[in-house]
């Protein structure tokens, strides 16, 4: 008999107003890898096994998730970003820690205003 319980994210679904716009963001700025445009009006990204769906809302009520992007380091994350000019609500900073690992966050937002958390993780 297959296992029924998850055992990991395989897609994300990002709500996005202009999807044009925001895969110019998550390819050229963000830097994730572009792997196709669907109908209708959808865009597919791979970031590590996780794939990103980009795509308008589908009713009046949809909300959004924030998503949490390791990085090999937040404080270089958030200097290339800040110089291709990604406002930051949140600086990196350290968030606590993971038994010997120190986790630090940056906290962005995308073409279309939603948070994305950049994170790593370092040993101490």
């Amino acid at each position: 008999m297959a296992a029924v319980a998850p055992r990991k994210i395989a897609q994300i679904a990002v709500t996005v107003s202009d999807v044009e716009r925001a895969k110019t963001f998550y390819r050229d700025v963000l830097g994730l890898q572009w792997l196709a445009d669907a109908p209708p009006g959808l865009s597919f990204f791979q970031c590590g096994e996780v794939r990103l769906m980009l795509g308008r809302p589908e009713g009046p009520d949809t909300g959004n998730s924030i998503l949490y992007y390791s990085v090999d380091d937040a404080q270089a994350a958030y200097d290339s970003l800040s110089a291709k000019g990604v406002g930051f609500e949140a600086k990196p900073h350290v968030v606590g820690r993971l038994g010997d690992r120190e986790v630090s966050l940056a906290i962005c937002r995308d073409s279309e205003g939603n948070m994305l958390g950049l994170m790593s993780e370092r040993a101490v």
